[in-house]
């Protein structure tokens, strides 16, 4: 059975999906760029600044669906520029270090509106 989980603690969809969908013990989380969920506006700054905010928002799903970084096996990253991956990489591990997910991180030649990051999860109950 499929559930739509939303948050208004983490940005509204910008097109036609759903911030996660559960489908039985699975958890698909929509890619989360550094949007503030408050204002619905980009967040400015360098890497750290828009990894930091992706990585609230990833969490804030999460949450509303009674998970945590711990329940998160697989993360998909996406940068607009790999000369970024190092000090993106120190600010995923301040969120996901002790849960290690696998992952991959690739070079995209763009990310909605004009962000550096982009991150999906797959998380299990």
């Amino acid at each position: 059975m499929k559930e739509i989980v939303n948050t208004k603690a983490a940005p509204a969809a910008i097109g036609p999906y759903s911030q996660a969908i559960r489908y039985g013990d699975l958890l698909f989380v929509s890619g989360q760029i550094p949007i503030d969920p408050s204002t619905g506006n980009l967040v400015e700054g360098d890497i750290a600044a828009q990894t930091e905010r992706v990585l609230k928002n990833l969490e804030a799903v999460l949450v509303a669906a009674g998970m945590t970084f711990a329940n998160v096996p697989r993360c998909s990253c996406f940068l607009a520029d790999m000369d970024d991956f190092a000090r993106f990489n120190e600010i995923y591990g301040k969120y996901l270090g002790e849960s290690v997910p696998s992952r991959e991180t690739m070079q995209v030649g763009r990310l909605p509106k004009g962000a550096k990051v982009e991150i999906s999860a797959i998380c299990g109950a």
